[in-house]
C-alpha cells in the first residue's frame, strides 16, 4: 500500500522533518497571521493506510477525517485517540482499475446537521465507487449514489438550502449532484475550469455565498461557479491561480478569505478576495503533504497524508487569528 500510493502522487514534495515542536506565536504575530500556535495533535500509521484525505469537525470539537488507503471513516476525539467509525467493502481487484491513481481510496466527507457522515469513495468499479453514508450508531454504512467505474470523485459539499451534494470528479473534469437522501447522480457542470492536464482536475468543493467552489490541482486555481435560483450552474470565474498543488480547502469566516492545502509544496496559504495568497503553514509546523483544511470557531485542522513524503503522517491543530490580516 504505502509503495502505490508513493507512486500515484507528483514527485518532489519537501522533505520530511522532525515533529513534536509546538509553536507558539507572539502577539505581534498574532495580530498579522492567519493562523498561531500550530502543533500536531494525532499521528497516524501510513502502513496501514491511514493517509487522511478530508476532514470536518464535529459540534463537540472531535474530527472526523477520511483515511484514503485504508478506505475508512475515522474520528479523532479532543484527547487525540483515533477511533475507526466506519471501513467501506474492498473491491474483489485492490482497486488497481481506479483512474490514474491504481488504488482504491476514500475522498471526501460531509456531515448533515442531523449528524450522519457521508464520504466519497473511488475505487475503480462499478459496484462500489460513489457516495456512501454513515448514520450515527456506527451502522454499516451503504452507497447512496453510484458513479461510474472511470469517475474519480473527490471532494464533497452539501448545501443545505438545495438539500443537494455536490462532487467534483477529478478525472472526468465535471462537478456532479446528488440530492441528500441519494439517487441517481446528475452532471451539474462539465465547464473547462474543472478539467485535469494530465493529473487531477476539479478537487475541493465548498458551498459558498451562493455559490459552488471548485479547486483544480492541475491548472492551480480557485474557481467559483454561481449555484443559480434553478440549482443549476452559472457561469464559472476563476478567483485565483498560481496555486501549484492545490488540494481541498475552508472558508475563514471573514468574507470569502480562504485557507487551502498545497499538497505538492507542502503548504497551507491564506488566500484574500483578490485572489493573493500567503503562506500560513509550511513543513517546519509538521505538514506532511496536507490535503484539505477544516474550519470552525478558532479553530483549524490539517490533515497530512505524506503520500510522497512516506513520513508520519497527522493532523495538526492551529488557532485562528481572527484579527489576522
Amino acid at each position: 500500500m504505502k509503495n502505490r500510493i508513493t507512486r500515484a502522487v507528483l514527485a518532489g514534495a519537501a522533505a520530511s522533518l522532525t515533529l513534536g515542536t509546538v509553536a507558539t506565536a507572539t502577539d505581534a504575530q498574532a495580530a498579522t497571521e492567519p493562523v498561531s500556535r500550530a502543533h500536531i495533535v494525532a499521528h497516524f500509521d501510513l502502513a496501514k493506510g491511514q493517509s487522511p484525505e478530508n476532514a470536518l469537525i464535529e459540534p463537540n470539537g472531535s474530527v472526523d477525517v477520511t483515511f484514503a488507503g485504508a478506505h475508512q471513516v475515522a474520528r479523532v476525539d479532543r484527547n487525540g485517540t483515533t477511533h475507526i467509525l466506519a471501513t467501506l467493502p474492498a473491491p474483489s481487484d485492490n482497486g488497481v482499475h481506479t483512474p490514474v491513481l491504481g488504488f482504491a481510496l476514500a475522498t471526501g466527507l460531509a456531515r448533515t446537521p442531523d449528524g450522519t457522515l457521508y464520504a466519497l469513495y473511488a475505487t475503480g468499479t462499478k459496484e462500489l465507487t460513489g457516495l456512501w453514508r454513515l448514520k450515527p450508531g456506527h451502522q454499516a454504512p451503504e452507497r447512496i449514489a453510484a458513479l461510474p467505474a472511470d469517475s474519480l470523485p473527490n471532494g464533497l459539499a452539501f448545501d443545505p438550502r438545495s438539500n443537494t451534494f455536490y462532487i467534483t470528479d477529478s478525472v472526468l473534469g465535471r462537478v456532479w449532484s446528488v440530492p441528500a437522501h441519494g439517487g441517481r447522480p446528475t452532471t451539474w457542470s462539465t465547464a473547462r475550469e474543472l478539467a485535469p492536464r494530465g493529473f487531477l482536475g476539479a478537487n475541493g468543493a465548498r458551498v459558498h455565498d451562493g455559490a459552488l467552489w471548485v479547486t483544480n490541482l492541475d491548472q492551480g486555481t480557485v474557481v467559483r461557479i454561481p449555484i443559480r435560483s434553478d440549482h443549476r450552474a452559472g457561469k464559472p470565474a476563476v478567483k485565483a491561480t498560481g496555486l501549484q498543488g492545490i488540494d481541498d480547502f475552508a472558508f475563514t469566516g471573514r468574507g470569502n478569505e480562504i485557507l487551502a492545502a498545497l499538497n505538492k509544496p507542502n503548504k497551507v496559504v491564506r488566500i484574500t478576495d483578490d485572489g493573493k495568497n500567503t503562506t500560513a503553514l509550511n513543513a517546519s509546523d509538521g505538514l506532511q503533504n496536507p490535503t484539505s483544511v477544516a474550519v470552525r470557531g478558532p479553530h483549524v485542522y490539517v490533515p497530512s497524508a505524506a503520500y510522497a513524503t512516506t513520513t508520519d503522517p497527522n493532523l495538526l491543530h492551529a488557532q485562528l487569528n481572527r484579527h489576522g490580516h
